[in-house]
């Protein structure tokens, strides 16, 4: 997309799941139209779409759009799969970008649809999962858009799929390593940067509790890392991208740094539960450079005043002896 109209996009994506933060606050308010689901036999006033369903199956479902402007509005309706921005946002698809999961699956029963002033059209779809779609959630969502110029403006809901089968939820980090900075007091403590990615290698939508500790050789001169914030959710097979600041850690030059990940999966009612964590070990050198360089002043020091007292020895040794003389 041009980043004009990049910048412009207007996308509003409800977030249902734990951790999933909307798109743009703003998005609603900026666009002349909503979007809400449709009342059915799913229920009234969901915050957005969430089936559990089996491979092969169709779902028949509602998009609601109303009116707010004072003009007729001609709005294309299509599906979209989800991605997890570099903030951490949901977002969905740009149109005309191929989907090859949800938004694939995703057939609005019409592909444009105009809306009177003050009016509301509701527009049914289905969602038809493959007969050989893997098991575990899949995430898209159906859009609404308007394009002026190069600004395309879109409103549009989530839907989280659940294809039936064995739910394999795993997180992995990746890539873990640990910089030290180093202190110019020589019996001082300075800081570590701790980098890592996580990557959701399950099938289940998951965020990550995280947490780390540094320490020198056999677990000496250990220290916690502050709080870091939960990712958050993440699609099956994408990262998270972590930098963690570390402070107080003595340089025991070999460090030792656990992460320590818990992966945190909600179920279709929105409910969250921490599944067993596991840990992941790198290590990194911090070295006391102003130690070592006092500790090798300090030996050429005294070696300096050795090789002195021995010279003096020596002088003293082969000296003359001299014979008293009385005058």
């Amino acid at each position: 997309m041009h980043p004009i109209a990049r910048a412009a996009v207007s996308l509003l994506v409800a977030a249902a799941v734990a951790g999933v933060t909307a798109g743009p606050a703003a998005a609603q308010d900026e666009a002349p139209w909503t979007v809400a689901t449709a009342a059915n036999d799913f229920g009234a006033d969901r915050d957005n779409y969430s089936y559990t369903s089996d491979a092969g199956e169709r779902i028949d479902d509602g998009l609601v759009i109303t009116n707010h402007g004072p003009g007729p509005l001609d709005l294309a309706v299509y599906g979209a799969d989800a991605f997890t921005t570099e903030s951490g946002q949901l977002d969905l698809l740009a149109k005309g970008k191929p989907s090859t999961g949800v938004g694939a699956w995703v057939h609005p029963s019409r592909d444009r649809v105009t809306v009177q002033p003050g009016q509301t059209v509701e527009v049914p779809f289905t969602v038809t999962i493959p007969a050989g779609a893997p098991s575990g959630d899949h995430v898209g969502g159906i859009l609404t858009s308007m394009t002026q110029g190069d600004i395309e403006r879109r409103v549009g809901t989530r839907i989280r799929v659940r294809v039936g089968g064995d739910l394999r939820p795993s997180l992995s980090v990746e890539n873990p390593d640990v910089a030290y900075s180093g202190t110019a007091n020589p019996f001082g403590s300075g800081d570590a940067t701790l980098t890592y990615t996580v990557r959701n290698t399950g099938n289940a939508l998951l965020a990550a509790r995280q947490s780390a500790t540094v320490s020198g050789l056999f677990g000496s001169w250990r220290v916690p890392a502050a709080a870091i914030p939960d990712s958050p959710q993440l699609l099956p097979g994408e990262t998270w991208k972590v930098s963690v600041p570390v402070h107080e850690v003595i340089p025991a030059v070999y460090l030792t740094t656990t992460v320590t990940l818990v992966p945190l999966l909600t179920d279709a009612a929105g409910s969250t539960a921490p599944l067993p964590s596991a840990d992941t070990t790198t290590h990194g050198w911090a070295v006391p450079w102003t130690l070592i360089g006092l500790l090798v002043a300090l030996v050429a020091v005294l070696l300096v005043l050795r090789r002195r007292r021995r010279a003096k020895e020596s002088f003293d040794e082969h000296r003359p002896e001299r014979d008293d003389v009385t005058v």
